[in-house]
């Protein structure tokens, strides 16, 4: 292939521009307000899922205290009301008001047994919502570091955009007039090598995979015509022949 050594030479001005925007497009991806928003997104589902059982643990305990409260209240209920019968003198007989003594003492052990296994409850239900608060206020605070990294993370894309516009459309006039050929070579080597497709020779070596070039090449190199495209004999990448190519 032959190109005009100008055009080999402007092909170097796109391939910096085009590596300019590999770059901006990695630095785009790989922001570090990026990655710790990924890490803190992570932390959140576990975090979510542990509230949410809280919250369901949370919901069965107020559910038992309820009734715990109930069956506590029933049973007072019917020690006032048999309190109240006796205080009132309604009961005479012996044996009745013996049997209703027996009665509120069982009641009071009752109440006694009922209020301590209320207390229990309540106890649990305490420190479950405490558990869930905290795992709320976690989740307040994740939600809040995650907001100011955003905001960061989104200025920074702006100014990365703005770079990456401009390298765009230096690339769009740099490509101007360069052989179809030419291009499509350096479109396709760049695809396979790792987004590079020209390098300069400098020094006697490739600026592509950095190999210094052997006698014998530099002498077919120094041989072929100005306007011969020449490749490197490791990468296969273009190799454009400059002032300081040492040959």
């Amino acid at each position: 292939m032959k190109a005009d050594p100008s055009a080999q030479q402007q092909l170097l001005v796109v391939q910096e521009l085009d590596s300019r925007a590999d770059q901006l497009r990695h630095q785009r991806a790989s922001l570090p307000e990026i990655v710790r928003i990924t890490e803190l997104e992570t932390g959140r589902g576990d975090v979510d899922d542990r509230l949410r059982d809280a919250r369901i643990v949370v919901d069965d305990l107020t559910v038992e205290q309820k009734k715990a409260d109930a069956d506590v209240e029933q049973v007072k209920v019917r020690r006032t009301r048999d309190r109240d019968r006796m205080d009132q003198g309604l009961i005479t007989n012996p044996k009745d008001l013996e049997r209703m003594s027996h009665e509120l003492e069982s009641l009071e052990r009752r109440i006694s047994s009922l209020e301590d296994s209320e207390l229990e409850v309540m106890e649990k239900l305490e420190e479950a919502q405490k558990t869930a608060d905290t795992l709320a206020a976690q989740l307040a605070e994740t939600d809040s570091q995650v907001a100011e990294l955003a905001v960061v993370r989104d200025a920074r894309w702006v100014e990365i955009d703005a770079s990456l516009a401009e390298a765009e459309s230096a690339r769009a006039t740099a490509v101007e007039g360069l052989p179809e050929d030419l291009l499509a070579l350096y479109e396709r080597l760049r695809a396979k090598k790792g987004g590079v497709g020209a390098a300069a020779l400098r020094a006697r070596q490739c600026g592509g995979c950095q190999l210094t070039i052997d006698a014998a090449e530099i002498g077919v190199i120094r041989a072929k015509a100005a306007d011969e495209v020449v490749r490197c004999e490791e990468c296969e990448r273009i190799l454009v022949r400059t002032s300081e190519s040492g040959i």
